[in-house]
């Protein structure tokens, strides 16, 4: 699924509201961990429902009482990081002061290198104009790898995804596909080297991967799950992670196979995890939905694979009020009417309105939290 990526305007947000007055510091990691229990840990990707300063904060407060975990995913500075890993960085000051507020919230971090574009998994993001955008080109494997090696020495992380959907590129450009997977064999084992315990993934789109989506270009038959693409990966694949948008495959959760999901318990006996998801809860452009769907969906991934699930990410816990991230793009002069348009239709995903009122989900949601 061409998706969304965290809130545009979070970076000068966090910058803003936690590092005045100097260099932020890192929080302490936590004595306990969510991550040390054999638990499910449960969360929500940073997008808060308008483009202000008080809706990130209040955000924060209430992935408290839903979640364990943040993801954060995160494009990366190519320039910055061509060179060098140890290099002054806007970009990982903002990363730390969100690890503030996850901190403050008692939440903790997963995170992704996402070297492509979150609203087209089929191009790069951010790549200087005078590059070449393939894995085979040496500058565009220098900074993966440089920036990659900092956020592990800097921050750490249990889980550290190296790409996102990445199936859904390498359907699209099968001859690049190979480049990247030989980048991420080498950057794998440079993680191993310096922090053994972290656990290293890519994402991959589930609907993708059933070869579910109109136009495909890989032209597979329904159901007939490209194991290829997931399993060139291994032995360097620490678990296995998806995301899932049914609403773009099917008019209805209730259409969502009762063995959708199971394939994957028995085609590795690896942890399994969703690094993001949801179910649009009201008809929007071409997709369906409801919030009886958003339940459905949910009861879907839990009764066929959550007893395996070392994380599960839903995208958004509250719906977007679309107009006031219009108008943030619209002054920061990033994005386009087409833009705004696909954010529309993932601003009904969330477990509650924008404003914050309950939708039915939500407490399916927090019951198996609660009794994970």
């Amino acid at each position: 699924m061409r998706k969304l990526i965290t809130f545009l305007g979070i970076i000068t947000i966090t910058t803003l509201a936690c590092s005045a007055g100097g260099t932020p510091t890192l929080p302490p990691t936590p004595q306990v961990s969510v991550f040390d229990s054999t638990d499910t840990a449960y969360g929500f990707f940073p997008s808060p429902p308008e483009a202000t300063i008080e809706s990130v904060f209040q955000m924060y407060k209430d992935f408290g009482g839903h979640a364990d975990v943040v993801l954060l995913q995160k494009g990366i500075p190519w320039q910055e990081f061509l060179e060098s890993s140890e290099v002054e960085s806007e970009q990982i000051t903002d990363i730390t002061n969100q690890y503030i507020l996850a901190g403050q919230n008692n939440l903790e971090i997963i995170q992704v290198v996402d070297a492509l574009n979150g609203l087209n998994r089929r191009e790069f993001a951010g790549l200087p104009k005078n590059w070449d955008a393939n894995f085979a080109n040496p500058d565009v494997r220098a900074a993966f790898t440089n920036y990659t090696l900092r956020i592990v020495r800097e921050f750490h992380p249990r889980y550290l995804g190296l790409a996102s959907e990445i199936n859904t590129y390498m359907d699209t450009y099968p001859d690049d596909a190979q480049n990247f997977v030989s980048l991420y064999h080498e950057v794998y084992a440079k993680i191993k080297a310096e922090a053994p315990d972290t656990q290293v993934f890519v994402t991959f789109q589930w609907e993708d991967l059933n070869n579910l989506f109109i136009g495909d270009p890989s032209g597979g038959t329904p159901y007939q799950i490209k194991w290829e693409l997931v399993e060139v990966f291994e032995p360097n694949l620490d678990l296995w992670v998806i995301s899932s948008y049914p609403f773009a495959a099917f008019d209805s959760a209730l259409e969502i196979p009762a063995d959708y999901y199971t394939p994957l318990l028995t085609r590795t006996d690896k942890l399994l995890a969703v690094a993001e998801g949801g179910f649009t809860s009201r008809e929007v452009g071409p997709f369906h939905g409801n919030e009886q769907d958003q339940v459905n969906y949910l009861n879907a991934i839990h009764s066929q694979i959550g007893k395996r699930l070392t994380f599960w990410i839903y995208l958004i816990l509250n719906d977007f009020n679309l107009d006031s991230y219009a108008k943030m793009m619209k002054k920061q002069g990033v994005g386009d009417d087409d833009d705004v348009n696909t954010l529309g239709m993932f601003g009904s995903v969330g477990l509650r309105q924008f404003d914050g009122t309950p939708k039915a989900a939500l407490k399916v949601w927090d019951s198996f939290r609660e009794n994970k």
